[in-house]
């Protein structure tokens, strides 16, 4: 809670500035401090609204329309909401009917440059549009910021609204009690400073730089799969289309059952035609793989809040914001945490606590290296390692993050409300064993497209750092 006092006071004129706000947040969060050194600086600022262009005017988000989600991609555009935007991975976006929306709202469709803001629940999140996300359309809770490229570099000024000077001026214009929202006009007026064309130019030239590492990354997990599937002779598992086939689950017969599982779901006919295509190629268990390594749920922990500083805090990692491009997330304290919350280079971490929602993170994995190893990860992800040199994590990671592996582990599915992953079957997923040079082939491509990705965050940051050295320069000279 924030309090206005006498050290932190909230004055007349500030009321009548922001057209009489009672409410806290555009007093309390930053953003009239960050407005107010705006309009100080000795440079030239332009409105939000006379710099994009396009469908309304630049700045648009969009109506509200009927979902139809398809499963056929032919018939189908990637679908991307508010959450989704935050995604490192796109492979795995719904699928909306194209028929419902290409001709009714062709200006949906996201284009390479803009910005994306959540505009409704959590606001101001922010995603850059990279030239392979074209093609993916977008919710009415995701507004679209469409830069003039004449009149401005794409890249600068995605980095001045996702700094620590635009943020708040974007969140504080949220409005509504439940569910917050904000609009195209309540951004319209947000100045923007204009720097030296050659420092603006190079702030847009690491941003795009970190663009295309990103779209390597995707390109280099999707080939390294790929390649993994079709050198073990699997290819008909790399398009699966597992809604085609869903009679098959709605009545069978299973002989021969154990006391390791009653459950109908674990014998799912599907997931066992999978299984047994795997089993028919040279193969070992993933129980023998992670022997002398690790197949269990993380440790369970007390979480004490510490300060926002990695020399004495661990940032924590949930399911959900383990798959996004940067986790968001609390801090807590290194003294009162054991190391063990960590994951050695080239864990797999699956969510393996969640539902069986079709959108739902869980079963999905991520591969924990390069910069990923300083987070902290919560007990809920099942943690996979190698406990054998011949079978790398990143080559395993390969297969975990297919969609062959994901409808496999689901099948194995355990628990009430909040399922897990059952202890016993996921011991016995056959995961098939290519030549050597094949395996450190695919390893060596899902190491390549993470570093592409710390790479990414590199570039990202130190176009931060130039715009807000720049905005600081300016404001100690003004």
């Amino acid at each position: 809670m924030k309090i206005a006092s006498k050290d932190n006071p909230v004055r007349l004129s500030w009321l009548r500035e922001q057209g009489l706000r009672m409410d806290a947040a555009p007093y309390l969060s930053g953003a009239f401090e960050a407005r107010k050194l705006l309009e100080r600086l000795p440079v030239r600022k332009d409105k939000l609204e006379e710099l994009t262009a396009g469908h309304g005017g630049g700045i648009f988000n969009g109506p509200k329309f009927s979902r139809v989600y398809v499963t056929d991609p032919a018939q189908a555009v990637p679908f991307l909401g508010s959450t989704d935007m935050m995604e490192a991975d796109l492979t795995h976006l719904p699928l909306l009917s194209r028929a419902k929306v290409a001709d009714k709202f062709p200006y949906l469709e996201i284009q390479p440059g803009m910005t994306l803001i959540s505009c409704s629940g959590t606001i101001g999140r922010m995603s850059y549009v990279r030239n392979d996300m074209a093609g993916i359309w977008s919710s009415q809770h995701v507004m679209k910021v469409q830069p003039k490229p004449e009149r401005i570099p794409s890249g600068y000024l995605n980095t001045f609204l996702r700094s620590r000077f635009g943020i708040p001026i974007v969140t504080s214009q949220a409005y509504g009690a439940i569910i917050q929202h904000i609009e195209p006009h309540h951004i319209s007026w947000l100045p923007v400073p204009r720097f030296d064309p050659a420092l603006e130019q190079e702030i847009h030239d690491l941003v795009e730089e970190a663009a295309a590492l990103r779209a390597e990354f995707q390109a280099g997990s999707v080939g390294a799969t790929e390649d993994l599937f079709k050198t073990a002779g699997l290819e008909e598992l790399i398009d699966l289309r597992w809604h085609d086939d869903r009679a098959q689950d709605l009545g069978f017969v299973r002989r021969g059952l154990t006391s390791t599982t009653l459950r109908a779901l674990n014998f799912q006919p599907r997931a066992a035609r999978i299984l047994k295509q795997l089993r028919d190629v040279e193969h070992v268990t993933l129980g023998e793989i992670c022997n002398g390594g690790q197949l269990s749920r993380g440790l369970r922990f007390m979480r004490v809040d510490g300060a926002e500083d990695p020399h004495y805090s661990y940032q924590l990692v949930g399911q959900r914001q383990a798959f996004w491009l940067r986790p968001v997330g609390r801090w807590i304290s290194k003294a009162k945490t054991s190391p063990e919350v960590l994951a050695k280079d080239e864990t797999i971490l699956v969510a393996s606590q969640g539902t069986l929602g079709e959108n739902e993170v869980f079963c999905r994995p991520i591969f924990a290296t390069g910069a990923w190893l300083s987070y902290a990860y919560s007990e809920h992800f099942l943690r996979i390692r190698s406990g054998d040199s011949d079978i790398p994590g990143a080559y395993l990671f390969a297969f975990l993050r297919s969609e062959a592996m994901f409808r496999v582990l689901r099948s194995m599915s355990t628990g009430g409300k909040q399922q897990d992953i059952h202890e016993g079957l996921r011991a016995q997923i056959p995961v098939p064993v290519l030549t050597a040079p094949d395996r450190e082939r695919i390893a060596e491509t899902i190491r390549t497209a993470y570093r592409k990705r710390d790479e990414a965050d590199r570039k990202e940051d130190r176009a931060l750092e130039l715009l807000e050295r720049a905005v600081l320069e300016h404001s100690a000279t003004g």
